[in-house]
C-alpha cells in the first residue's frame, strides 16, 4: 500500500512537472530573435554605455521619463513632474503601480513597488566611485536629491541646464532595487531585476541572452491593451557579420540593424531603395539619425596649413558631399553642408554652404602663393571608414591640397585624438541625449580635451558667451536662436569638416509590425507583434 502511494506521489510530481514544462513552451511567432555581435557585456544600467548593452537594458529597466520616436520627452515611471521658475528644481510625481520583477529576495511577496527612496538609492549608485560607472557624468549638474514622500522625487541643479530631462532618459537612470543589488553586487550585471517590459530568463555568455514578458508591466498602448505583446526576446551573440546576414535571409532573426559594406549592395540598389527582389518579403525603415561624421583639426597642431581658416574653408567646399553619399554609402545619409548639427534636432543652421571647387582651389591658390609652400596633412582613420578618407585624399588633390591617410586600431584612433596627437582625424558625434548643446559643447573652450569633448582645441570668446547664455536661457525659442547662431559661428572658422548626418536603417521581416526607429537608434520592443 505504502508503494503504491509512493508511485502515485512520483506520477503526480511528473505529470506536474510536464505541465510546467509544456507551459514554458512559447509559439515561434511571439519570439523576437536579433544577433549582437559586439557582445553584451553587462546588464546592469549603471554600464548602459553603448547600444549592445543599451538595448537589452532598456528591455529590462525603466527611469523617470523616456523620449519618443520623435525625441519628445514622455512620462515613465514619473507620471508628471513641475520645473522651479528659476530651472533649478525639479519635482516628479511617482505612479504607484510600478512593480519590480519577481524576485526570492523581496521575501514572501517576491516583489514590491517602485518608491522614490529607489531614486535616491539608484543614482547614489551611480555616483559611487566603488561602483566606476560611466554614466555618474549625467548627474554633474545636480547638487542633490531627495525622497519627499513614497511618491514624490525632487532634484537640486547646481545651476539650470534645460536639457536636464533628456539626460533623465537615458537607460543610466533607471531604477534599481537596493534589495537585489546589495545580494548580488557587482554579479548585478547577470542577475538583473528591473521595472521593464520584459523580465530576464537567461543568458549563457558570448552564446544567448533570453527576456520573458513581463505580466505586470504598467504602461498599455492607445487602445488600452496590456504591453507588451512579445512572449519573449532571444539575443544571439554571433560575432560574423555574414553569418548574421545569411541567418536574417533564412529567416531565422527578425531584424538587422544598419548595414555593413560586405552586403549593402545585395540589399540596396545605387539610390538606396531596397532591392526588388527582396519587396513583399523584406521591410526597410529609415530616418534621421544624430549622428554627425565629421573630420576634425587640432588647432594647436604644429603644421601652419592648420593655422590657416582660408585651407580650412577650401576643405569645406572642395569636395561633393551628395556624390560622396551616393557613391559611398547609397544614399544612406544626408550631405552634411548645413553645420555640425544634424537634421532632426531643433537649433542647427539653415544656410548651406555649396560645393565650390573654383573658390577652393583660389583659396589654396592664394595660401601657396603666400606662403610659398603647398598645403598638406595626414588623416588619421580607422578601417571602417578608409574609403571615405580615400575619396577626400582624391577630391582635395584636384584643388591642390595633398592628403595622406594613416591607419589605425579604433581605440588607439581614441586615445590620440584626446590627447592632441593627430593633427586631422576622422570622427563620429553621436547624441547622448536630444538637445543641440550636445553638439555645441565640441567647441566650448572649457571642454578641451582630455578632459572634455574639445577635441580640436577650438576657442572663440563670442561663441563661449553665447554657450554660457544658451545653458541659462528657459525660453526654447531664444535657447533655439542661440544655438543657430553657435552653429553659424563654427561653421565660419571651421575648427571641424561636417562630411555627413548619418541614418537609422533597418531591415526587417514583413511578419514583423510596431517596429518603429528613432534618431538615437534605441531599440523599443514592447510595441513590437509578429503576425
Amino acid at each position: 500500500m505504502q508503494k503504491k502511494k509512493v508511485v502515485l506521489k512520483l506520477i503526480c510530481l511528473i505529470v506536474l512537472f510536464l505541465s510546467c514544462k509544456q507551459s514554458e513552451k512559447i509559439n515561434d511567432n511571439s519570439i523576437f530573435r536579433y544577433n549582437e555581435y559586439r557582445n553584451v557585456t553587462s546588464l546592469d544600467p549603471a554600464f548602459a554605455r553603448n547600444p549592445q548593452n543599451i538595448w537589452p537594458i532598456n528591455q529590462l529597466f525603466n527611469g523617470l521619463v523616456q523620449l519618443d520616436k520623435n525625441l519628445r520627452i514622455q512620462p515613465e515611471i514619473a507620471s508628471s513632474w513641475t520645473i522651479s521658475q528659476d530651472g533649478l528644481t525639479y519635482e516628479f510625481s511617482l505612479r504607484k503601480d510600478v512593480f519590480f520583477h519577481s524576485s526570492p529576495l523581496f521575501g514572501q511577496k517576491s516583489t514590491r513597488s517602485v518608491v522614490a527612496s529607489d531614486f535616491v538609492y539608484s543614482f547614489d549608485r551611480l555616483k559611487d566611485p566603488s561602483i566606476a560607472s560611466p554614466g555618474g557624468w549625467v548627474l554633474q549638474q545636480v547638487e542633490s536629491y531627495k525622497a519627499i514622500d513614497e511618491h514624490t522625487f525632487s532634484i537640486q541643479l547646481k545651476k539650470s541646464f534645460p536639457a536636464f530631462l533628456g539626460l533623465l532618459s537615458m537607460r543610466y537612470c533607471a531604477v534599481v532595487p537596493h534589495e537585489v543589488v546589495s545580494h548580488f553586487g557587482s554579479s548585478f550585471r547577470s542577475n538583473p531585476i528591473g521595472t521593464g517590459p520584459f523580465y530576464f530568463k537567461r543568458w549563457d555568455e558570448n552564446v544567448k541572452l533570453v527576456l520573458r514578458k513581463n505580466i505586470h508591466y504598467f504602461e498599455l498602448d492607445k487602445q488600452g491593451q496590456k504591453l507588451p505583446y512579445l512572449e519573449a526576446i532571444a539575443i544571439q551573440f554571433i560575432p560574423d557579420i555574414q553569418s548574421e546576414f545569411m541567418l536574417f535571409l533564412q529567416g531565422k532573426l527578425d531584424f538587422i540593424n544598419s548595414i555593413d559594406a560586405s552586403y549593402k549592395d545585395e540589399l540596396l540598389t545605387p539610390t538606396g531603395a531596397l532591392q526588388p527582389k527582396y519587396k513583399g518579403r523584406l521591410n526597410m525603415l529609415k530616418g534621421p539619425y544624430l549622428n554627425t561624421e565629421y573630420i576634425g583639426f587640432y588647432l594647436n597642431a604644429e603644421n601652419p596649413a592648420i593655422q590657416s581658416r582660408a585651407i580650412r574653408e577650401a576643405i569645406n567646399l572642395g569636395f561633393d558631399r551628395k556624390l560622396m553619399i551616393s557613391y559611398l554609402r547609397n544614399n544612406i545619409g544626408y550631405p552634411a553642408n548645413q553645420g555640425f548639427i544634424p537634421k532632426g534636432l531643433k537649433g542647427s543652421t539653415t544656410t548651406p554652404y555649396p560645393y565650390d571647387v573654383e573658390k577652393a582651389r583660389a583659396l589654396v591658390s592664394n595660401y601657396i602663393e603666400k606662403s610659398g609652400e603647398k598645403p598638406s596633412f595626414t588623416i588619421a582613420t580607422d578601417a571602417n571608414y578608409l574609403d571615405l578618407c580615400e575619396y577626400l585624399q582624391r577630391e582635395l588633390q584636384k584643388i591642390g591640397i595633398d592628403l595622406k591617410i594613416e591607419v589605425m586600431p579604433t581605440a588607439s584612433l581614441r586615445q590620440a585624438k584626446s590627447s592632441g596627437k593627430l593633427e586631422l582625424f576622422r570622427a563620429s558625434w553621436i547624441a547622448d541625449y536630444p538637445d543641440a548643446e550636445n553638439y555645441l559643447s565640441l567647441f566650448y573652450s572649457n571642454n578641451f580635451s582630455p578632459n572634455g569633448p574639445n577635441y580640436t582645441h577650438y576657442e572663440n570668446p563670442k561663441f563661449d558667451a553665447l554657450y554660457r547664455e544658451a545653458l541659462s536661457t528657459l525660453s526654447e525659442p531664444l535657447r533655439i536662436k542661440r544655438y543657430r547662431q553657435m552653429d553659424s559661428i563654427a561653421n565660419t572658422e571651421h575648427p571641424i569638416i561636417p562630411l555627413y548626418y548619418d541614418q537609422v536603417i533597418r531591415f526587417v521581416q514583413n511578419n514583423i509590425e510596431g517596429m518603429e526607429i528613432n534618431p538615437i537608434n534605441l531599440l523599443v520592443l514592447k510595441t513590437v507583434s509578429k503576425k
